[in-house]
């Protein structure tokens, strides 16, 4: 073959200097030049590329530009394990660590430099000279220091948990990847048991995130952590600021009494004499007469020395002290309830109003009892047009109301954005790996089965595959990435009992029906569950009337089991879930169409409703979210 080669190079070469231009002799010349530049004969390369010709010069340009990257996923940690194996036999090390406790480890510096600042800068510093060595300091113990080396050559930690954390040893070295491995466990693993050691251990690194996020883990769980050993040791001050505070979550104030006495009981030698500015903390006015009986029964107000104290405690909860401090509990949820639209009729029914206004729920007020209320604030207003049967949602922090505007909280101002490509009301809004998706719904007077997806990087809407019927009224939800959607009405305006989940490629899979049809409802996924509650139904003469029964259901067992029904209709509400209760807001009776100017909690502990006072406006196809807003408007 290479003689082949070399004959036809050859002649090429000759036909090219005696000047014959003739056509087949400069094909000839054009297959030698391949054949000198590529050395494949291309009866090969056809075989080679399946046989495929390239029949233009634009076509052997796009071939030639063809470009493969090979690569070997193995390599890194080939690398490393190699790198290991010569630390463990001292092979070129060139570091020695050496902890306060006497150990000495040697170590690759580079290695340790790429990871650890403080390695970094005293290498620079040495202008990289061998065999250096490194005193750790007292913080660093050799168990810390070995796991920290043990991140550093194979990226893992193992037995990781709260008593070998390696936090201490990965400040001194200012090694982030390891601190931040451990700050993450830290707070992936926080519970009712850990939660203070975690506060002393962030107090005593200065680790102001840790802090935070530990202390407002003790407020919100704070009936939980009052009943551990841990809490007992609890130094005074930190226990004074926790009953102090409005983040301060508690059902009772019976809960924050037992908690104080606990707390005393502990120690009562040195702690009875903060019993007086402890007890001022608890609003005993609040308490009902069934929780008072278990203050009063209690063996410690038989010390002499605390007599004065439990007569001021009696005459606090007789007096009707009308100092707002003393009328409630307030609390404040780290994130809020936010209302959008709806409408609003008069009383004599004269009237309808549209409303344009935002509100928000800013804290939560516990009253005498299971007396409860949301103190409601007007957040503003969205730019027209005034909105109803519209649909709301959250999304990185902004809240976008489908179609057209997004609003950002942080700047407290609003954006345009591209309209859905169909018109649609009485239709749901789920998001999903960061897309939103708008689904079904009605479009002059007629129901719609299209599916939409917004895509906020390219801020356009784009067509899925619709659903199997035209559906409004229904609600849509997503739980374990999955879309679920339940209910709602056919194009008869039929009451739906179906629930399907949806894939925006594969389209409807039906599951378990609910025990009855419903419609205008909502939905609302919690603990692995969804929660189904409010809406209208269908009576034995097929007529619509409201649907005060509700239900969860289970997606491992595809079931449905009923729950406490609500006390009032709840059509066209608004719904969230705020710090694990599912909210109900707002809506009509279906029955005499009067609005429900209420506001009702489940709570899936309690396995109850409760009634969490008025609406402060519109509540007719009002939509409802959860949404982060910044401390200078809750102020």
């Amino acid at each position: 073959m290479e003689q082949e080669k070399e004959e036809k190079k050859e002649k090429a070469v000759e036909e090219k200097d005696t000047g014959n231009e003739d056509e087949k002799d400069q094909e000839e010349e054009e297959e030698a030049k391949d054949i000198e530049e590529n050395e494949v004969e291309p009866e090969e390369k056809d075989e080679e590329e399946g046989g495929t010709e390239l029949s233009t010069e634009e076509d052997m340009g796009s071939y030639e530009d063809v470009l493969k990257v090979y690569s070997d996923d193995r390599y890194p940690t080939d690398i490393f394990l190699t790198l290991k194996e010569f630390r463990d036999s001292s092979l070129l090390t060139d570091l020695t660590l050496s902890t306060d406790d006497g150990k000495d480890f040697n170590v690759h510096s580079l290695v340790l430099a790429a990871v650890s600042a403080h390695v970094q800068e005293a290498l620079i510093e040495r202008n990289w000279k061998r065999n250096w060595s490194m005193f750790v300091g007292p913080e660093v113990d050799h168990v810390g220091l070995q796991a920290v080396l043990e991140f550093a050559y194979t990226g893992a930690i193992l037995a990781l948990n709260r008593e070998t954390l390696i936090t201490g040893t990965s400040l001194q070295l200012q090694y982030e990847p390891a601190l931040s491995l451990c700050l993450n466990f830290l707070q992936q693993e926080i519970n009712p048991d850990s939660c203070l050691d975690v506060v002393s251990f962030a107090e005593a690194y200065g680790m102001v995130h840790l802090l935070e996020m530990a202390e407002d883990f003790v407020l919100r769980q704070f009936q939980k952590v009052s009943c551990t050993s841990k809490f007992k040791d609890l130094r005074a001050e930190h226990l004074l600021k926790y009953l102090n505070s409005k983040s301060l979550c508690v059902p009772s104030e019976l809960v924050v009494f037992k908690a104080v006495v606990a707390w005393i009981q502990a120690k009562p030698t040195t702690r009875m004499m903060l019993a007086k500015e402890l007890m001022k903390t608890i609003h005993f006015p609040l308490m009902t007469f069934k929780e008072f009986k278990e203050v009063q029964s209690l063996n410690m107000w038989s010390d002499r020395s605390l007599s004065k104290l439990f007569a001021k405690i009696f005459e606090d909860f007789c007096s009707n002290d009308t100092d707002p401090q003393n009328q409630c509990r307030v609390y404040l949820p780290k994130e809020s309830l936010v209302l959008v639209g709806g409408e609003q009729i008069s009383g004599d029914f004269s009237c309808r109003r549209i409303s344009k206004e935002l509100w928000f729920g800013n804290s939560l007020r516990n009253h005498t009892g299971i007396m409860k209320a949301m103190e409601w604030r007007q957040l503003g207003e969205m730019p027209e047009p005034p909105r109803l049967s519209h649909e709301v949602a959250v999304l990185k922090g902004l809240l976008y109301v489908i179609g057209g505007r997004k609003y950002d909280p942080l700047q407290n101002s609003w954006e345009r954005l591209a309209d859905m490509r169909e018109k649609r009301c009485s239709f749901s809004v789920v998001v999903l790996n960061g897309k939103l998706y708008a689904i079904g719904g009605d479009s002059q007077l007629n129901n719609v089965e299209s599916v939409e997806c917004y895509c906020p990087t390219a801020n356009s809407w784009s067509f899925t595959r619709p659903l199997d019927m035209p559906l409004t009224g229904h609600a849509g939800c997503v739980l374990h990435e999955q879309i679920f959607v339940s209910g709602g009405l056919s194009s008869g305006y039929q009451c739906q009992s179906s629930m399907f989940s949806y894939h925006p490629e594969k389209g409807n899979t039906y599951l378990a029906n609910m025990n009855k049809p419903r419609a205008h409802h909502c939905m609302e996924s919690l603990g692995g569950h969804l929660y189904v509650a409010g809406g209208v139904t269908t009576d034995e003469n097929m007529a619509m009337v409201d649907h005060l029964a509700c239900e969860v259901y289970n997606p491992v067992a595809d079931c449905w089991t009923a729950i406490m029904r609500l006390t009032a209709p709840h059509v066209g509400a608004g719904s969230a879930v705020l710090e694990g209760k599912f909210y109900v807001l707002g809506g009509y009776s279906q029955e005499d169409y009067s609005d429900t100017k209420l506001t009702h909690r489940y709570d899936p502990n309690l396995q109850q409703w409760e009634n969490m006072g008025k609406m402060p406006g519109p509540n007719n196809d009002i939509r409802a979210s959860v949404l982060f807003l910044p401390p200078h408007l809750r102020s």
